[in-house]
């Protein structure tokens, strides 16, 4: 609260406040990040929107046909997904961008919450291990259980309805610069999502 605060007094212009999820909540794939970024969601009120995670987010979701229209850095624009829905594990700007346990655990119920309200949820992309085993507390499972790992895929049971829970590294800029999270890297991420015949938009 006190980080939030004083964003506000900061920059006052910007959103620094709790970031809804954005697409329909009918979707078919839930996509789940750790936190709004400084300057990205907590300023522009959109996950994934704003810095040069979302960028690329965006610009992988267009390329396999899963979102279309312009994407702008200040969430002004016309983006629409498509069967997507994108949300975040902590609702909340994270002190120095790195959520601890406390917070974590505070909004799991949101991100549970969440998951149930989906009645078409097939699918779900977890960017990160910490998403990845926030994701999984909040649907009941021990994350030792199914443990993270890049590219991985597996199904899960929950009360008879099977999601397929698909883990990703961060599409951090870190990540991409280091070269831990390649271009062929996440698009295999994608296509293991919309099928290998799915053919990629240049």
């Amino acid at each position: 609260m006190d980080l939030r605060q004083s964003c506000r007094r900061q920059k006052p212009s910007w959103h620094n406040a709790p970031v809804e999820s954005f697409g329909d909540i009918t979707a078919r794939i839930l996509i789940v990040g750790l936190a709004p970024g400084l300057r990205g969601a907590n300023r522009t009120g959109r996950p994934f929107t704003g810095d040069s995670a979302g960028l690329y987010l965006f610009t992988m979701l267009r390329r396999f046909g899963l979102a279309s229209g312009n994407y702008r850095e200040d969430g002004d624009d016309d983006i629409q997904l498509a069967d997507v829905r994108i949300t975040n594990a902590v609702r909340c700007l994270p002190p120095a961008n790195k959520p601890v346990a406390a917070e974590i655990n505070a909004c799991r119920p949101f991100l549970a919450a969440e998951i149930a309200a989906m009645p078409n949820l097939d699918i779900i992309l977890t960017l990160g291990r910490l998403a990845h085993d926030a994701t999984l507390r909040g649907i009941g499972q021990r994350p030792a259980s199914v443990p993270f790992g890049h590219a991985k895929d597996r199904a899960i049971d929950l009360q008879g309805h099977v999601i397929r829970i698909i883990s990703s590294y961060h599409c951090s800029r870190y990540n991409t610069q280091t070269g831990r999270l390649t271009d062929e890297m996440f698009a295999e991420i994608f296509q293991m999502i919309t099928g290998p015949e799915t053919s990629v938009a240049s």
